[in-house]
């Protein structure tokens, strides 16, 4: 066989500078090859897939040596993984549970006899796949979910398909639920065709290996090269892709405008149960699948690959909206809508009543995860960023199965029975059992007004270590840029999404609520912070001063609140306002009736909208922090030097002086403001609207009476 580093469908990563220097470490070469594989989304997709390698190690009783199968653990991602986050056991140990397996009907107990066969007691809890690795021979094993391969498996000639692509050198295994016994199935389909270099896994996906690292990835490649290339030929050879283009896509302006404006409503439908997140596609491959004669068809039957249908649900909810409609009107679109999604969760009862076996789970949330709009994009929403991110992907990947499917044969998805079995799975139910508790803010979008730097920042930090989803936003690029990396070095990329916004600017609001819908659905805290502070006496202040400070505290205020509540009543799932405001708008001093005023006005505004929005189950709370120096923005534009003339006492004496005339003697930092806006909205105040919490130390003059 000729080798060829040379790829059009796949991407050869391999470095042979990098693999030499561990070159004699099996498992670090099973690493490196796990990592280049999960690095190509079209061989695997995020979390899918298991590779193995087999290799000699000392029995740490004996001393002898036994030979271990190091293969991906339960969970784990290959793109991202780490040798910690393998599974590693006794080979002899896995080989002899076959004398004490029962049968299928009980085959889900070896997965905890998989425990007995730890070589590493620090390794990852095996996954159900272990089996399937374990009973091939092969040195090095790659199991992957790569859509060309899950076309032709997913086929209704598939098998046929395979043998005659490959000339019989892969080898088929209809669908059968992952496990014990399908481990069994592929050591027998290998027994019965010696020589082979794969097997297609019928709905499901592909097994490949080789004798070492590398040669197990170039067989890998070389697959699914020789799938991919085969539906690239078939194309157009049937009729059209998905028969045709029946309506046409929207201008891609068009597209986001109606998405930001529908989100909102969709995100309501599906947080009927538990807040979710959204997220929103417009790619190519999915407005060619949704605009066709086929979506009515093949969207029912729902997805084949177990990967796929975990994240994504049986199948997806096509809207009944077409292009022209106006989803500005609420009202309107919620009467239109609505009923397809109690039509379809009434669907999900229906399967899970119908599927459902005497000791399975309860059934779980039955609104759609992904949701169809022809002509505009893709809707999905799950409990956090990542996940409903994730699902769009996956639905991406059916997408591109069922079109390799229909170009060379027809598209079947698995029977409802057999896909509930892993929905439903008690392993599955185990596994998900076994994830963290959801954070007090998980599900949760904040938009934090100047959380580009200071007391915003801070406010927003918190969120997003609580489990929200935060729009970082300011009227600096510069400082905006710098805020957004660092949140995604602390987070990751799924936590924070970015944007200008000047609040004196309804525009600009407009566009920053619109960038909120489209990174995650909505809204559901708003937090005004943006602020200036001007400190001068009353002859010297002038107007100039007045309308600066009022234009950004008051109407900004009033602005954000306005545009965010409007987002809120669409989700029709309630929300929190908070409005930073300060001691100022209490306590009478010198060189401040600008900005004390303003304050004023700010807290007055926060108590007139908690009484008008409480029948919309939105909390309208306030913030009243005093003398926040640390990273704050507010001692700019020579507040400081105003304050410290107010008070007699240099600007160096400032931080000295706000301390010693608190009743707790303290300093007062952005970290502070952020824990009093969490305990406003982190669950134990769920109760409580129209109250101000002081964050200063304790200034009696600030009392509210």
């Amino acid at each position: 066989m000729s080798i060829t580093t040379t790829f059009k469908h796949v991407s050869y990563l391999w470095d042979d500078v990098k693999a030499a220097a561990l070159a004699g470490d099996e498992v670090a070469l099973l690493v490196y090859r796990s990592n280049l594989l999960g690095a190509d989304l079209r061989l695997t997709n995020y979390g899918g897939g298991n590779t193995s390698c087999k290799a000699i190690a000392k029995d740490p009783l004996t001393g002898k040596d036994t030979e271990v199968m190091w293969v991906k653990g339960s969970g784990g991602d290959l793109g991202t993984m780490k040798r910690n986050g393998l599974a590693a056991l006794h080979m002899d140990r896995l080989l002899n549970l076959k004398n004490i397996y029962r049968g299928i009907e009980q085959e889900d107990e070896m997965v905890e006899l998989f425990n007995h066969c730890i070589y590493d007691l620090a390794s990852k809890a095996p996954s159900i796949d272990t089996a399937l690795h374990g009973f091939l021979p092969f040195k090095h094993i790659d199991h992957l979910h790569p859509d060309a391969a899950i076309a032709i498996a997913a086929a209704k000639d598939g098998k046929q398909i395979t043998k005659e692509l490959f000339g019989g050198k892969i080898g088929w295994v209809k669908w059968q639920k992952p496990g014990f016994d399908l481990g069994l199935l592929l050591k027998e389909c290998l027994d019965e065709n010696p020589g082979i270099r794969g097997i297609m896994l019928g709905s499901h996906g592909l097994f490949t290996w080789g004798d070492t690292a590398y040669e197990s990835y170039m067989n890998t490649l070389e697959v699914i090269e020789t799938c991919a290339q085969y539906l690239e030929d078939n194309y157009g050879k049937r009729g059209p892709v998905f028969g045709g283009a029946k309506i046409a896509s929207l201008p891609k302006e068009d597209r986001l405008a109606k998405a930001a404006a529908l989100a909102p409503i969709l995100r309501g439908f599906c947080s009927s149960q538990t807040k979710m997140i959204g997220h929103f596609t417009d790619d190519d491959r999915v407005l060619q699948f949704i605009n066709s004669n086929d979506l009515d068809r093949l969207a029912p039957l729902g997805t084949s690959c177990p990967d796929h249908f975990l994240r994504t649900k049986i199948s997806p909810l096509v809207l009944n909206l077409d292009t022209a409609e106006d989803v500005t009107n609420t009202a309107a679109i919620k009467d239109k809508i609505g009923p397809l999604f109690e039509a379809y969760r009434n669907m999900y009862a229906d399967y899970y009543n119908t599927c459902k076996h005497p000791n399975s789970p309860a059934i779980r949330d039955a609104n759609p995860v992904i949701i169809l709009y022809p002509g505009v994009g893709m809707f999905s929403f799950a409990k956090d960023k990542q996940t409903t991110r994730v699902a769009s992907e996956f639905y991406i990947n059916a997408i591109n199965v069922m079109r390799g499917a229909e170009a060379v044969s027809a598209y079947t998805s698995l029977p409802r029975q057999e896909a509930f079995n892993i929905e439903y799975w008690l392993l599955e139910e185990a596994k998900l059992q076994r994830m963290p508790k959801p954070k007090a803010l998980t599900g949760r979008i904040a938009l934090v007004t100047g959380s580009a730097g200071g007391i915003g920042k801070a406010i927003a930090k918190k969120f997003a270590e609580e489990g929200a989803c935060v729009i970082i936003n300011d009227i600096n690029e510069e400082r905006l840029q710098s805020a957004m990396e660092e949140f995604q070095k602390l987070f990751g990329r799924d936590t924070a999404a970015a944007t200008s916004l000047d609040v004196t600017d309804n525009a600009t609001i407009e566009k920053a609520f619109t960038a909120t819908a489209l990174a995650f659905g909505g809204v559901d805290i708003i937090v005004n912070n943006a602020g200036i502070s001007i400190s001068k006496s009353i002859t010297d202040h002038s107007i100039e001063d007045w309308d600066k400070l009022y234009n950004i505290l008051v109407k900004g205020q009033f602005l954000v609140s306005k545009a965010g509540t409007e987002i809120m009543r669409k989700q029709a799932i309630g929300g929190d306002i908070i409005n930073i405001v300060s001691k100022n708008a209490v306590v009478s001093g010198p060189n401040n009736a600008g900005y004390g005023s303003a304050k004023a006005a700010q807290a007055h505004m926060s108590r007139l909208l908690a009484a008008e929005l409480g029948g919309d189950k939105i909390r309208v709370n306030t913030v009243n922090p005093d003398a926040v120096i640390a990273d704050s923005n507010i001692w700019a534009g020579g507040w400081a030097e105003g304050r410290a003339k107010a008070y007699g006492v240099t600007v160096a004496e400032l931080p000295a002086y706000y301390a010693k005339r608190t009743l707790l003697n303290e300093t007062i930092l952005p970290a502070d403001i952020a824990n009093a806006c969490f305990a406003f909205v982190g669950g134990l105040l769920n109760k409580s609207t129209g109250n101000a919490l002081n964050v200063d130390g304790g200034v009696a003059a600030g009392f509210l009476r």
